[in-house]
């Protein structure tokens, strides 16, 4: 027996890529108790709390997505989330993958560039978006996200919802809790907006997961060309986000980029004197 048949659950490829191909609008999965049951377990035993994860980790506390950490660093994963890191980016894996979704030559990512270990708490959120495009570390097209939750006992109150929307981030298409062994799957393109719903969560509890994203050499179909990184549009219900917040938070974002390159070219020119 391989690793993936020893951690993972058997699949239904052949089910779960007629479900992608008729779903061409928005092609998603999500599979309930996705790995061996002991070894999920093994997994979120091995979880950093969230004080400890934003010691190792990068965390985010901008008006798009707040209270949130990453621990991308694969050589401070514990044995049995570094074990799930590999079977993510196994051969086998990726095949299985790449048939169900209907996209060839899938490519994992080595170096986790934005994945890796979530961690989210009480209050924390991630608005809706269409991720970055092209890995330019890779030099690939950004093609495929994969998303496995560890939250026992989680409730639909507790927000942390996986929501998918159309283009114009008028319709949403599915919502996905973050339950326990649940993994999600879904293509990236350039209409693929989604979110994670406002944490409600007791104080002390964290929205857990661990996300693998796949590339491609070759662009997608009718790629236009134009790279770009997150773009992050508001829910309907976000009237104040969507007029105030977050073009608020756009300008600061620039303001931020200007100072830096004025600092570096005033240095640049008192070096030369």
């Amino acid at each position: 027996m391989n690793m993936f048949e020893e951690l993972v659950n058997p699949l239904d490829t052949k089910k779960l890529r007629q479900k992608i191909l008729a779903n061409k609008n928005y092609p998603y999965f999500f599979v309930d108790d996705f790995l061996n049951e002991d070894f999920a377990t093994k997994v979120l035993g091995e979880f950093p709390d969230y004080d400890d994860a934003t010691k190792l980790g990068k965390t985010f506390n901008a008006t798009n997505e707040a209270k949130k950490v990453q621990v991308t660093d694969s050589s401070l994963f514990p044995e049995s989330i570094a074990k799930l890191s590999s079977l993510l980016a196994s051969d086998e894996f990726i095949k299985k993958i790449s048939y169900i979704l209907d996209i060839p030559n899938l490519v994992a990512d080595p170096s986790l560039v934005g994945g890796g270990i979530h961690e989210t708490s009480e209050g924390g959120r991630l608005d809706v978006h269409v991720d970055f495009n092209f890995n330019d570390e890779l030099g690939m097209y950004r093609r495929a996200n994969i998303l496995i939750y560890f939250n026992k006992e989680w409730k639909r109150e507790y927000g942390g919802i996986l929501d998918l929307w159309d283009k114009d981030v008028k319709k949403c298409h599915a919502e996905i809790v973050p339950i326990f062994n649940r993994m999600a799957c879904f293509a990236t393109s350039e209409t693929s907006y989604h979110g994670v719903t406002p944490i409600k969560c007791p104080p002390g509890l964290a929205r857990k997961s661990f996300a693998a994203y796949y590339y491609t050499k070759e662009p997608p179909s009718g790629w236009d060309g134009k790279r770009h990184s997150t773009i992050f549009k508001a829910r309907p219900s976000e009237w104040v986000r969507g007029y105030i917040n977050m073009p608020m938070q756009r300008i600061s974002e620039k303001m931020h980029v200007f100072w830096v390159s004025t600092k570096q070219t005033i240095k640049k020119i008192l070096g030369r004197h």
